[in-house]
């Protein structure tokens, strides 16, 4: 168990102050279906990295896209990405640029799934979808496979690590970007960071659970990683924003793992909001984030 903070670089505080300003004119997302285009559209900035080739695809019947560097192939090891968006919102395809940015790091190919998205599709579909997607390409890559997410879905990588189908090999390594592990809401970051969080409210992850859960019990473990069975929890990363209103979720799920005797590594970035290694070539975080990623997925695999 261990907590790695990392001080805001110089060069990045104009940067956030310049997203800050934006994102305070344009808005913040609601999360709900009549935003998916437009939180598409921002995901889609991150640029797609040279020497990759990306094509649409199924794993386990559940559909996505590849990302995959030149030269590498599956069955030599492989990285299940599963996007963010309070499991309302959020693309396979808006996703490949990110989903890129850690494939050409780490030299092996990225599935990202496409599961099926609320109110339309509520729990536990999102974590069913994973779970087939998981089980299918652990056979694919003989067992070399990497969970790796964003948001709601680092959350759901990390309750299908520590739930994975009897008969299938576990998780080489989970890697967890802002972590949204707790639909209950109940860490105190989402009220203490809620003054200094540009991008999420406490109203819209309650508008994201209410149309996933439907009725569901928040503390499902399908749902609530902090649930989960730790005992069998591989080793894990989370990289965290330290002004973003889920860092409680990432510590709290840091401090369980740490009782139980898990590896896990948290990274506490000053200064960063949600998913803020998405920024790459904006941020000087959110490359250090990445490259760090890379070093610990081939460390493990």
């Amino acid at each position: 168990m261990s907590i790695i903070t990392h001080d805001e670089a110089f060069r990045d505080r104009a940067a956030m102050l310049a997203m800050r300003a934006m994102i305070a004119v344009s808005g913040r997302f609601s999360i709900e279906p009549g935003a998916r285009e437009a939180y598409d559209q921002l995901i889609a900035r991150t640029k797609i990295a040279d020497g990759v080739e990306t094509a649409r695809g199924q794993v386990g019947g559940v559909s996505g896209w590849w990302v995959t560097p030149v030269g590498t192939h599956a069955d030599h090891g492989a990285i299940l990405y599963v996007h963010g968006g309070g499991y309302v919102l959020g693309s396979a395809a808006a996703y490949r640029g990110l989903a890129s940015q850690i494939a050409t790091r780490v030299s092996r190919p990225v599935f990202v799934v496409d599961y099926a998205l609320a109110p339309e599709n509520p729990f536990p579909a999102a974590y069913d979808d994973v779970s087939r997607a998981y089980v299918a390409l652990a056979e694919m890559a003989s067992g070399k496979v990497a969970l790796m997410g964003d948001s709601a879905g680092g959350g759901a990588v990390l309750s299908v690590a520590m739930h994975v189908s009897q008969g299938a090999p576990a998780p080489v390594a989970v890697v967890a970007y802002s972590p949204w592990v707790d639909p209950a809401l109940e860490g105190e970051s989402v009220r203490s960071r809620g003054d200094v969080d540009p991008i999420l409210t406490e109203d819209a992850l309650s508008a994201g659970a209410r149309q996933y859960l439907a009725g569901a019990d928040p503390s499902d473990p399908r749902v609530n990683a902090l649930k989960g069975d730790f005992a069998k929890l591989p080793p894990v990363r989370i990289d965290v924003g330290d002004d973003e209103i889920l860092l409680d979720d990432a510590l709290r799920f840091e401090a369980l793992a740490g009782e139980a005797g898990r590896q896990v590594e948290t990274h506490v970035w000053k200064g960063m909001v949600h998913v803020f290694p998405a920024n790459v070539g904006m941020l000087k975080a959110s490359g250090q984030a990445l490259d760090g990623t890379a070093e610990f997925l081939k460390r493990h695999f």
